[in-house]
């Protein structure tokens, strides 16, 4: 089949805004090891999973990887403890694929438990798949969570539309043969061929998505 399949959504930053909270977590842990998380090595955790960022702390701290995944986990298990709210534009987003038959995927490198947690809480909108960071062997930036969701849904990945922002993010969608559509929420994201960048989904709509597929 040609045309779009499908859309796949990446969760922290891009539907809700919680890359912000994730990174305060992140320092607070590093803090109490008494490290500063600043610079190239606090960018590089945005879009990262806890399992990847407790790597990057242990290399830095020497403490435990476990011992770090288990806090970064909690706190940020704790952090949205009471939901997360959604970027602007999402919740329109996501109701008029829902009307319009188009699948949806979440696809986030967030643990399992808080990926579901978020995905019900918007506006009630029901997923074709959902993936967290322990549902792949590998989570991003490799290209396996944008395989599994394309592959879930019966869709070519290159007949899917990856919705990210971060570069993190970026990577795995276009390593997986997606189409991207970039909505930078902490740092640029440069325009490249079979990516799209705009500054809000507000500006999304389906027009728009169904005229990256094949342009």
């Amino acid at each position: 089949m040609s045309g779009l399949r499908a859309v796949l959504f990446d969760m922290d930053g891009t539907l809700v805004d919680t890359e912000e909270a994730w990174v305060e977590v992140v320092e607070q842990v590093a803090s109490r090891y008494g490290h500063a998380l600043v610079g190239e090595q606090r960018r590089s955790v945005y879009g990262r999973s806890v399992e990847d960022t407790a790597e990057l702390l242990h290399t830095s701290l020497g403490a435990p990887r476990e011992r770090l995944a288990d806090e970064l986990g909690a706190g940020f298990t704790a952090r949205l403890a009471d939901g997360a709210e959604p970027r602007p534009g999402a919740l329109r987003l996501l109701r008029v694929l829902r009307e319009s038959g188009v699948l949806t995927a979440l696809v986030s490198a967030s643990p399992r438990a808080i990926v579901r947690r978020v995905a019900t809480s918007l506006d009630g909108h029901r997923f074709d798949a959902v993936y967290g960071a322990e549902d792949t062997e590998r989570t991003k930036p490799a290209p396996d969570p944008y395989l599994a969701a394309a592959a879930a849904l019966g869709a070519d990945p290159a007949s899917c539309v990856a919705v990210e922002d971060t570069a993190t993010g970026v990577a795995s969608a276009e390593a997986a043969g997606c189409v991207v559509l970039a909505v930078p929420s902490v740092e640029p994201i440069a325009p490249a061929r079979g990516r799209t960048v705009v500054t809000s989904l507000e500006e999304a709509d389906l027009t728009l998505l169904r005229s990256l597929i094949g342009s």
